[in-house]
């Protein structure tokens, strides 16, 4: 078998192991649910590196990947906003369909609406940390991030979601656990 096809057995393996938690995780971190294609891209992404690149453990390398997925789909949809042709505006679409919109309850909306409106690295750490249930260190692995720096980052994020009157930290992780 050549190289090709071992990569391509590995990551088939990896897509039924771990693409349920690429869906969950790039859902709390774009507070979307149509989000298939970013999925998609992420396993296309890992089979494309997994040739140069050692996998010691690949549920947090396609963490990463999903992550950086996700973020260049947000600078693209951006740039297509920032664009002044309104041919191009007019191709991008940010409404909700009326079933995403019925599949969260106003519970949920409320809480996706919280964890998008905290700063960049307190979403990721509580995405990651809190709702996810990395380790320090494997949250450490995604983000390029020191255990230290995960664990004072996830404190200061629960602290921020504390001061979020309107939802409670344990109804935010429980509601985001059962998803």
């Amino acid at each position: 078998m050549d190289d090709n096809a071992g990569a391509g057995v590995r990551i088939e393996q990896w897509f039924h192991a771990y693409s349920n938690d690429i869906y969950r995780f790039l859902v709390y971190y774009t507070g979307r649910t149509d989000i298939d294609d970013l999925v998609q891209e992420t396993f296309i992404r890992a089979l494309k590196a997994l040739e140069k690149t050692e996998v010691k453990n690949p549920k947090t390398w396609l963490f990463a990947i999903a992550r950086h997925a996700a973020i260049d789909e947000k600078r693209r949809s951006k740039l297509m906003n920032w664009l002044p042709d309104l041919f191009l505006q007019q191709l991008v679409s940010h409404d909700k369909t009326p079933e995403e919109s019925l599949e969260l309850s106003e519970t949920n909306r409320m809480i996706y609406d919280m964890i998008n409106q905290l700063k960049q690295s307190y979403r990721d750490v509580l995405i990651l940390r809190g709702i996810k249930g990395l380790s320090s260190k494997e949250t450490g692995e995604v983000l390029g991030w020191s255990e230290a720096k995960v664990n004072i980052t996830f404190h200061r994020a629960l602290k921020a979601v504390q001061n979020n009157k309107n939802v409670p930290v344990s109804e935010v992780m429980s509601n985001a656990v059962s998803r």
